[in-house]
């Protein structure tokens, strides 16, 4: 089924995207010319990495407020020998930052995270050390096969003659337009003549194109300690920023050792910390394991309540798997131990909800983030998730260079003495999920998505409509989410609202929404190296397959013809 979800009890949807296939390689992102130079390198020749790394250079281009160079993400990557890697190019905290450098403007929510002038969220001083452009270059020189300069050639195209601009992008520039308008190097960008770019107008980079032809030509380390990180450290010394040279000089990725777990005979592996998506997508699961979701259907009042639960119950052990392991030690075990499942999975009230308690309040995250999955023919699988944090970042240009800076640092807690709170080099944590399933030992599905907190709960949506609702892999990614972090439970308002009240009647505080969490995109393998592509309509995510082939090798096609 791919035209969507038939419910007799619970939910009904339609899709509004068609999957893509191929045999060859599939490129899911969330633009479709970046999904393009991804399936343009698979077609020279080049294995899943090259078309990764083309696709998020490209993404840097076409979708600016989710992702950049100066940004910071998670890889996921299976190669085709079978090993798992986690490449962690997340940002952290610069040299000179200190646990009481900002002044908050409030010790509860919803503005905890706030501080005064905001010099955590907007301007240099919400800059974290970025990790994006050291360890995509990295994983392509490790990972890759083809020159760093032919996988960016898609993007400085792009850059340097224009693209059409999307009603994604317009409406984005319309969200951030008052601080766009008070920096006149990215209101040139997105604010022509005073409005947000409209839709189907053409974007020229010119600055940006010139920054990535250099990178193209002499590496990361021009950013990392060279000329261009001398032009980026010397316009935040004189708008009174904190990232350095040295900060850039001195940035190093990590390779991390991936969470895994199991559900319902399918191995599941995601993210360590910093990243909390793996340890508590595996910790939900196993709550779930415990219950027939299958019998209790899709969208039902009885399915909806358990995933609500579930959930809450991860965000109240979620400090514990916040952290950069380097700062605070992480209970991984403990929490993705199904012994422990048991134990919470028993203190849920089947008909009524509950209150779970948390260590702390949850911080925030941005939604505003970008991923991609991508597989080639030879097994090596990329299930990546990478962003600039908030949109449009910092929501600054540096002079010059086209690169939109990260605002990273408002995912610090500005409070002194607790997890979250700043400490140098401390890097920060997040939601991402890039998650892949396997079955037998062999790759079922990989996928992931942005938005912030909503990630990894959306994530384990996906997971349990494959698994136990049979879906297709369209349907899977389409399909209404929730989401709660122990308040108020976000509902989309495809689910009926018959369904939201029965919610409410067993004590959730439901609220209808437009949508929970971002574009997620994904891949499903089947028999006989056939795959599929899946992107749905939170963002403008593109699945582009690549099937046939060369020739037959040996064959004359064109043999010599009898004399008349």
């Amino acid at each position: 089924m791919t035209d969507g979800w038939r419910s007799r009890a619970g939910t009904s949807f339609a899709c509004e995207k068609r999957p893509a296939s191929g045999s060859r390689g599939m490129v899911v992102t969330n633009h479709p010319l970046a999904s393009a130079a991804g399936a343009e390198m698979l077609s020279a020749g080049g294995n899943a990495v090259d078309a990764a790394i083309a696709g998020f250079f490209t993404l840097s281009v076409v979708e600016p407020m989710m992702v950049g160079i100066l940004g910071g993400g998670m890889a996921h990557i299976r190669l085709a020998d079978g090993s798992h890697r986690v490449i962690d190019g997340q940002a952290y905290a610069p040299a000179a930052a200190t646990p009481d450098m900002y002044r908050p403007v409030s010790d509860t929510l919803p503005n905890y995270l706030d501080t005064e002038g905001r010099e955590n969220a907007l301007g240099p001083k919400a800059v974290c050390v970025p990790g994006n452009l050291m360890a995509w270059c990295e994983t392509l020189a490790r990972f890759g096969t083809m020159p760093l300069a032919d996988v960016m050639e898609p993007a400085i195209r792009h850059a340097a003659r224009g693209f059409r601009t999307t009603p994604y992008l317009w409406e984005c520039a319309s969200d951030a337009a008052a601080d766009l308008a008070r920096d006149p190097e990215i209101a040139k960008l997105f604010l022509p003549g005073g409005s947000p770019i409209k839709a189907g107008t053409r974007l020229v980079m010119g600055d940006y194109a010139e920054t990535l032809r250099t990178i193209a030509k002499e590496g990361p380390g021009v950013v990392y300690g060279g000329a261009i990180g001398r032009q980026i450290a010397d316009h935040f010394a004189r708008a009174g920023g904190l990232l350095s040279l040295a900060d850039l000089a001195n940035y190093a990725t990590i390779e991390r050792q991936p969470v895994r777990g199991t559900y319902r005979g399918f191995e599941v592996i995601g993210p360590p910390p910093p990243s909390s998506g793996g340890a508590h997508i595996v910790q939900m699961l196993n709550i779930l394991e415990g219950f027939d979701i299958r019998a209790l259907g899709f969208g039902t009042v009885e399915t909806l309540h358990l995933l609500a639960e579930a959930l809450k119950i991860a965000f109240a052990d979620r400090k514990a798997a916040t952290a950069d392991p380097a700062f605070t030690p992480v209970p991984v075990a403990r929490l993705t131990d199904k012994a422990y499942a048991d134990e919470r999975r028993a203190l849920i009230d089947r008909a009524r909800a509950r209150t779970w308690t948390a260590g702390v309040q949850p911080t925030g995250e941005s939604a505003n983030t970008t991923h991609l999955t991508v597989a080639d023919g030879d097994g090596n699988v990329v299930c990546s998730t990478q962003t600039i944090n908030s949109l449009f970042g910092a929501r600054f240009v540096v002079p010059g260079t086209g690169i939109i800076p990260n605002n990273y640092m408002y995912l610090f807690d500005p409070h002194p003495g607790f997890t979250q709170s700043i400490a140098p080099g401390k890097r920060v944590t997040s939601s991402m999920s890039p998650l892949i399933v396997l079955k037998d030992g062999k790759p079922a599905f990989a996928l992931g998505l942005p938005g912030g907190l909503r990630i990894f709960g959306s994530a384990m949506q996906a997971v349990v409509n494959l698994v136990d609702h049979g879906m297709s892999l369209q349907e899977a990614v389409e399909a209404p989410r929730l989401w709660t972090q122990g308040a108020a439970v976000e509902v989309e308002d495809a689910v009926p609202e018959a369904v939201r009240a029965a919610l409410a009647a067993r004590g959730h505080e439901v609220a209808a929404m437009p949508h929970v969490a971002g574009g997620m995109n994904a891949i499903a393998f089947g028999p006989d190296g056939a795959m599929t592509g899946a992107a749905c309509w939170r963002a403008d995510g593109t699945p582009v397959g690549v099937a046939g082939g060369l020739a037959r090798a040996n064959v004359r096609f064109w043999p010599d013809r009898p004399k008349i």
